[in-house]
């Protein structure tokens, strides 16, 4: 599987899915998840609508809709409250549900924005840690290309030099 790292837009990515930073509701919201759904249209919502939710940790899917992806992996990353409160283990739940939910699916390639570090609050540098770690140990057969969607240069430049050390 080939990882790579790049800063910019999510919803813009030619991947087989892009994994939306979710809340529990899957109804929208700030940052990654409402760029996602600006971007996807109305008719995203009105499916996340049908679906009722998802836990923590969880993952479910969805088409994309206007995205060039044609999949959205919704998931939904703990809240950051000092680490002691199970955090590390549902973050990477989130990257181990979705990336088994890509392979289920036959999906070849897909994007991770850094989950759970904007308003959740999850320090960046162990929030990079679990997620390269969860995505190299994943075992899937289907995903060839996993991209972390970087916001600027300092995530990505912290994403990099985990891959490098790999």
């Amino acid at each position: 599987m080939r990882i790579e790292v790049q800063v910019g837009d999510i919803t813009k990515l030619a991947v087989d899915a892009i994994v939306n930073a979710a809340n529990e509701r899957l109804l929208g919201g700030g940052g990654v998840d409402g760029a996602i759904h600006r971007a996807a249209g109305p008719e995203l919502l009105e499916e996340c609508r049908t679906i009722g939710g998802c836990p923590t940790g969880k993952a479910v899917i969805t088409g994309g809709y206007r995205l060039s992806a044609r999949h959205v992996i919704h998931t939904v990353g703990p809240i950051w409250q000092g680490g002691d409160r199970g955090e590390p283990a549902l973050l990477a739940a989130c990257y181990r549900n979705s990336m088994a939910l890509a392979d289920g699916h036959a999906l070849e390639s897909l994007a991770f924005p850094a989950i759970s570090t904007g308003v959740y609050g999850y320090p960046p540098k162990p929030a990079a840690e679990i997620a390269v770690s969860e995505v190299r140990a994943a075992a899937v057969s289907s995903v060839r290309r996993v991209v972390f969607a970087c916001f600027d240069e300092a995530t990505a430049s912290l994403y990099r030099h985990l891959i490098s050390d790999g």
